[in-house]
């Protein structure tokens, strides 16, 4: 009987710093520090030098798979704390002027559609929303809360009882950098 063993490595750059606490990985950066728990998977983690190794023995197909995810997760904190994520919306509107406005932790989309209550959308985390002209900017460091919160405020806008070939007003995603 053979051994099968699936590993995959991932680069460190200079001006980044990972710590490994078991399955516990934390990456400090220019821009930020992102903490995230890898202890629900039975992943073998090993950092060396500027490397971090990731390796399961005789794994199952998505145990497999899973070196991977981990992988473009840790990739993806890496370039949070180094360059951060800017994601770009649109504010689109044909019949009503939609106005956006940012009150702490949550967009308020105000005249979509002539509704007179306004749509409410949550910021997650540490995401920074800014608002310049018909652009809504939703940036920060860590990849999920940015989307997550793009998302939401697409998800809030979403057109209903009408017909959507007429009435394309919303805020659409237009740009992931």
């Amino acid at each position: 009987m053979s051994i099968q063993i699936v590993e995959n490595t991932v680069e460190i750059p200079e001006n980044v710093q990972l710590a490994l606490e078991g399955r516990k990985i934390t990456v400090q950066g220019p821009k930020g520090k992102i903490v995230k728990d890898f202890t629900h998977t039975k992943l073998n983690m090993v950092k060396e030098g500027n490397t971090l190794k990731l390796s399961i023995e005789n794994p199952r197909r998505i145990e497999a798979a899973l070196i991977g995810t981990i992988s473009a997760h840790v990739k993806n904190m890496i370039k949070g704390v180094s360059q951060g994520w800017i994601y770009k919306m649109k504010i689109v509107f044909v019949h009503f002027p939609t106005a956006v406005k940012v009150v702490g932790k949550e967009v308020y989309i105000e005249n979509f559609v002539g509704e007179r209550k306004a749509r409410v959308a949550a910021i997650l985390g540490d995401a920074k929303v800014t608002i310049k002209q018909d652009d809504v900017i939703v940036e920060g460091i860590d990849i999920d809360e940015v989307s997550q919160t793009a998302a939401n405020i697409q998800t809030r806008t979403k057109i209903r009882n009408k017909d959507l070939r007429k009435f394309l007003d919303g805020i659409y995603v237009y740009s992931k950098e």
